[in-house]
């Protein structure tokens, strides 16, 4: 892969916490523990990490905090994998002032949402993007219609697709027919995996890359199962594949963030809670999870 293709299973990274009063609603970064993380991911195969995205809760840290946390993923994967950073914010100021910080850090790429707090309309989308990419920096563009309101549509992308630099756009809106699309439309543009529970189906119709959640949980198997699709070898994909749905359809639940780290919990990983507004999950959603994971577990061996 060439330096500016950001393809491959990046994953976006888990941020540990510690207790500590002093800090944010009484829980301080572990940046020891999320460096750990970082580079455990890549010595189980993944490509990369993406610090700083929604799993990496990027919206409950200061801005000191959001800095030192991508600075700690670059540091700690040093020339072993990429680190694809997210650059998200409410206006196009806010998103190049992050870009230009990653830039500056030594990122390999950026991840940017649409403007976070309001719909933009066409202009205004194509306006911030155009900002991000003005650092210089490969930028994969993120459609995720359900928090932002703005659905990144094939004919847009063919839009963006035109800004220097742009390179990728994370596809997050579960349909999988959008891969071909976005292909025809935008060749020049990689199309990535952005939801677990649809990873397979996207990797088959042409998605050259995966940023993924649950792969904090499954580095090897979600490495081996990217190797497995992209390779054509659909029956092995499929018997990997099937057994971890259950558990990947909750990266594209509300409380994601929670049962990823939960399942960090039950593979002996740091998990741990969540800064608010994310609290604990119910005790309903808890099992749901457990159960969910115990069988993607004993599929595995592990259990």
């Amino acid at each position: 892969m060439s330096p500016r293709d950001l393809g491959g299973v990046v994953v976006a990274a888990a941020l540990p916490y510690r207790a500590d009063d002093a800090a944010p609603a009484g829980l301080a970064v572990d940046y020891d523990a999320y460096a750990e993380h970082c580079r455990w991911l890549v010595e189980n195969g993944c490509r990369g990490v993406g610090p700083n995205g929604s799993l990496g809760e990027y919206s409950s840290l200061t801005d000191d905090e959001r800095r030192r946390v991508a600075r700690t993923a670059i540091e700690a994967v040093g020339t072993d994998g990429i680190v694809v950073v997210g650059v998200h914010g409410p206006g196009a100021h806010q998103a190049r002032y992050w870009a230009e910080a990653a830039a500056e850090d030594g990122a390999h790429g950026v991840l940017c949402l649409p403007p976070t707090l309001y719909r933009a309309n066409r202009g205004e989308v194509l306006a911030h993007f155009e900002a991000v990419a003005s650092a210089g920096l490969p930028v994969m563009v993120y459609n995720n219609p359900f928090d932002t309101k703005v659905d990144l549509t094939p004919d847009l992308l063919a839009e963006i697709a035109q800004i220097d630099n742009v390179v990728a756009v994370k596809e997050f809106s579960g349909d999988v027919r959008r891969v071909l699309e976005i292909r025809e439309r935008a060749p020049e543009l990689a199309v990535i995996g952005g939801a677990d529970d649809v990873v397979l189906e996207s990797l088959l119709m042409g998605a050259t890359g995966w940023f993924a959640g649950f792969p904090n949980v499954f580095p090897a198997e979600s490495a081996r199962l990217f190797e497995l699709a992209t390779a054509g070898k659909l029956e092995e994909a499929r018997a990997l594949y099937e057994p971890l749905v259950a558990a990947f359809r909750w990266d594209s639940r509300t409380e994601f963030v929670q049962a990823i780290k939960l399942g960090m919990d039950m593979v002996g990983r740091r998990g741990g809670p969540c800064r608010p507004p994310r609290g604990p999950l119910s005790d309903v959603h808890r099992e749901q999870v457990r159960a969910d994971m115990g069988r993607a577990l004993a599929a595995l061996g592990v259990a």
